[in-house]
């Protein structure tokens, strides 16, 4: 067997393979041979037809078989003595083929790209001594309140901190807000709609101009839309709003008691108080955790460029639309604003995939070279962790993964934990006081 590399970009090689008329003629035989055993001729006892004659009566299976294994233990070969590092599959194109002469096809494969290491120990990163304070502690239990708060209609005027009950219309351009954003109907005309008395709520600057309007009283509020608004359509423009105040509600909160811990099945109000205390310091820890991770990930980034092969490349910005639409979904964007906005979520896709993909090849040349493995028992350890996770055995989940060659990606994440471990075990972290509020 004769092999070739041809160099088409840093990541891109076409690979030709030419093999001599004898083994293309010895796979023949041997696949014949395996036809000889299972194919059932009239005339012949199993095994005993005439090759000539199962090759006429199986022509196309043949060779179909024979193209398939010569090309197959051929590319594979040809891979290994070459030394190359191939990601994804290969692109074969058949250029010759036949029994009795030589076979030449030409793969053209992505390579793992080549690039030196750089520095990764001792990367920097800042470390903000952060500790739960006495407002976090009353942020914390305000929304606990508020997850347990009444509503009181009251006849007086609108102040901040109650919630307003509102029918309203909306209109750009002197037009209906649907006529330059047909999906935006939530924005054009809503009926009982309750809106928070305070800065940020709904649109900007809506409820601040329903103050002091009482159960009854109709207003026109003007909203700037902000030049990067959801809605692309409105961004930049002036909408004028026609509301009709229905209700004013005040939000009646529960008092800070035993009673109020045993709600959310807390011995007494103290015990409580520790438990929010303890969410909240393993919430600090966790962030600070994330932080010191996106800190050292972009430093080594930074130390070192190279060309990333195209197909892990798509495959990851494909991953990452996915992830994106999901959140947008969960957030309650809705359907129209995803398709209209399409075209954004693509470009933050194909922009978050590249230092993905960048990374995932740094992670695997360090893991390689500070012998950092994943154990068997730690895959499985994982996979029955993410089994129980989506309420699965962990037989039918591994099945699933297997079935679409998720294991491997269980594996990788592993590694790059593992990696990231000793990244951050082995960075130069300078502790910091943190930034003003």
């Amino acid at each position: 067997m004769n092999v070739t590399v041809e160099n088409l970009a840093p990541c891109k090689k076409l690979v030709r393979f030419d093999i001599d008329s004898t083994t293309v003629d010895g796979t023949f035989k041997t696949v014949i041979k395996d036809f000889q055993k299972q194919a059932a001729v009239p005339g012949f006892r199993a095994g005993k037809a005439p090759e000539e004659m199962l090759f006429k009566k199986y022509e196309k299976e043949i060779l179909d078989e024979a193209k398939r294994k010569l090309i197959s233990d051929s590319y594979r070969q040809g891979i290994k003595d070459q030394k190359l590092n191939v990601v994804g599959y290969p692109e074969i194109e058949e250029i010759q083929f036949g029994r009795g002469q030589a076979l030449q096809f030409a793969a053209t494969v992505e390579t793992m790209p080549d690039f030196e290491l750089p520095d990764y120990r001792g990367l920097p990163a800042n470390r903000e001594n952060r500790t739960v304070t006495a407002a976090d502690m009353d942020a914390a239990l305000d929304a606990l309140r508020a997850q347990k708060a009444d509503f009181k209609t009251v006849e007086r005027p609108l102040q901040e901190g109650d919630f307003v009950v509102v029918n309203y219309t909306g209109t750009c351009e002197g037009k209906p807000i649907t006529d330059l954003a047909p999906v935006a109907r939530g924005l054009t005309e809503q009926k009982n709609f309750w809106i928070e008395a305070r800065q940020g709520s709904f649109l900007p600057g809506f409820a601040g101009q329903l103050m002091g309007a009482k159960a009854g009283d109709k207003r026109a509020v003007t909203i700037d839309f902000p030049a990067d608004f959801v809605t692309s359509q409105l961004a930049g423009k002036q909408g004028l709003y026609e509301v009709e105040v229905v209700e004013i509600k005040e939000r009646i909160l529960p008092e800070l008691n035993d009673a109020f811990a045993a709600s959310y099945e807390a011995e007494n109000l103290e015990k409580l108080r520790e438990g929010v205390r303890s969410d909240l310091q393993a919430e600090l820890n966790s962030k600070q955790k994330r932080d010191i991770r996106n800190q050292v990930v972009s430093a080594l980034l930074a130390r070192v460029n190279f060309e990333l092969p195209e197909t892990p490349m798509q495959q990851e910005t494909r991953k990452l639309v996915y992830e994106i639409v999901d959140d947008y979904q969960k957030r309650g964007v809705s359907k129209e604003v995803i398709d209209q906005q399409k075209d954004q979520i693509y470009a933050l896709a194909q922009q978050g995939s590249k230092s993905r993909v960048k990374a995932r090849f740094l992670f695997q040349k360090i893991a390689e070279k500070e012998g950092i493995r994943v154990s068997e028992e730690e895959l499985n350890a994982r996979i029955v962790s993410l089994a129980h996770a989506y309420k699965m055995t962990p037989q039918k989940f591994l099945k699933e993964l297997q079935e679409r060659d998720g294991v491997q990606d269980v594996h990788r994440d592993l590694l790059h934990e593992s990696v990231m471990d000793f990244l951050q075990e082995h960075a130069k972290i300078e502790d910091i006081q943190p930034a003003a509020a």
